[in-house]
């Protein structure tokens, strides 16, 4: 209950705070094209169940037509303003309209198309069990993702290697101890890490150790070291097809 408040409270507050840069912004992606500056999304949420999720349009109209669910930085789908658009995470501001009406929480593991939560193991479905979220220990860790995908040729084949795993095991962690404190301070780190992302990592270590995270898992939150890839929870075997089997 105590969640919920703080999410209709939090989500009301940002929007309204937020719109003096959303507005501007918005106009300059309906004036590059002329269409919606919008890109409602379909997503899978809580017990499994789809939802719309509303972004800032960061990229071409129908760029889902090119079947590509990943994005690097140097996809040729990301307009100007896109750029601009992802360096700041206003795409994610937006976002807040979901958690006023219930789809999402301000931190939850973060919601996934169905294509890639279809590919899910047994122990990845308990994230499912929840409200996905606009942040969480991931959103941090994996906030280059775009970055990290840039030379791989089949970035949704380097999404399920090097990108699901950490992020699958990362979310399960914040399953197992997610608490209104934890909330907060998630919230506050992921509003620093747009400005300083390796402090936000010190501190996210910090409260990942305070919370009983494994020293493997607090190593993959550093960043220290190059992403190798890995086996998705509940999983034996490195995925081997972009369709996200692991056999």
């Amino acid at each position: 209950m105590i969640k919920r408040i703080f999410d209709i409270v939090a989500s009301i507050v940002g929007l309204i705070l937020f719109s003096p840069v959303l507005l501007p912004v918005i106009y300059l992606v309906w004036r590059q094209d002329g269409a919606s500056p919008f890109y409602v999304a379909d997503r899978t949420g809580l017990n499994n169940k789809p939802f719309k999720m509303v972004k800032l349009r960061s990229m071409i109209v129908n760029a889902d037509a090119s079947g590509v669910d990943s994005t690097s930085n140097a996809d040729q789908r990301i307009t100007k303003v896109g750029h601009f658009i992802r360096k700041f995470k206003l795409d994610e501001i937006t976002q807040l309209w979901n958690v006023l009406k219930g789809d999402m929480s301000l931190v939850g593991p973060r919601p996934n198309v169905k294509r890639e939560t279809d590919l899910y193991t047994l122990e990845e479905k308990k994230l499912l069990a929840t409200r996905p979220g606009i942040t969480d220990f991931s959103s941090i860790v994996f906030s280059d993702e775009g970055a990290i995908l840039e030379d791989f040729k089949d970035p949704d084949l380097a999404y399920h290697q090097y990108i699901r795993p950490g992020k699958s095991e990362l979310g399960l962690f914040y399953l197992e101890n997610s608490n209104f404190y934890i909330d907060i301070a998630l919230v506050l780190l992921t509003a620093l890490a747009i400005f300083s992302r390796q402090q936000a990592l010190v501190y996210l270590g910090r409260l990942m150790q305070s919370s009983g995270a494994s020293e493997e898992l607090i190593f993959l939150a550093a960043r220290t070291s190059p992403l190798i890839p890995k086996p998705p929870p509940g999983a034996t075997a490195i995925v081997q097809s972009r369709e996200g089997r692991s056999d």
